[in-house]
């Protein structure tokens, strides 16, 4: 590209943006957000605080110390050994989820395997 064609095109695109900057600078829109951020720092230099302050106080960080205490108070599950006399074959689960204990529950029925709990 000559220097002719790149200076023309930067020229085109320069006066682009001063029509979107004009048509900015009368929006009513833009004007009132300008007003407010002004009143909002003088407030937060009136009262000391910080914008990381401001976005703390109107919006706190979900996980708040008591949602956390409240899920640390459970207590985590036993392990539970399950012996069978048939065959002698151990298994340890924290669960009824384990696939060898739904066998023999579907098996031996709920409460007999229960009954195999050491």
């Amino acid at each position: 590209m000559s220097k002719l064609a790149e200076f023309k095109a930067l020229e085109a695109q320069l006066a682009e943006q001063l029509k979107q900057l004009d048509a900015l600078k009368n929006d009513q829109a833009l004007k009132q957000e300008i007003e407010f951020e002004s009143k909002l720092r003088a407030l937060m230099a009136e009262y000391g605080v910080s914008l990381r302050g401001i976005i703390a106080l109107l919006d706190p960080p979900p996980h708040s110390k008591t949602e956390q205490k409240a899920t640390n108070d459970r207590r985590p599950r036993q392990v539970k050994t399950f012996k069978n006399p048939h065959t002698g074959e151990v298994i340890q689960t924290k669960g009824g989820n384990h696939k060898v204990l739904k066998e023999w529950k579907a098996q031996f029925g709920a409460e007999a395997v229960e009954s195999w709990l050491q």
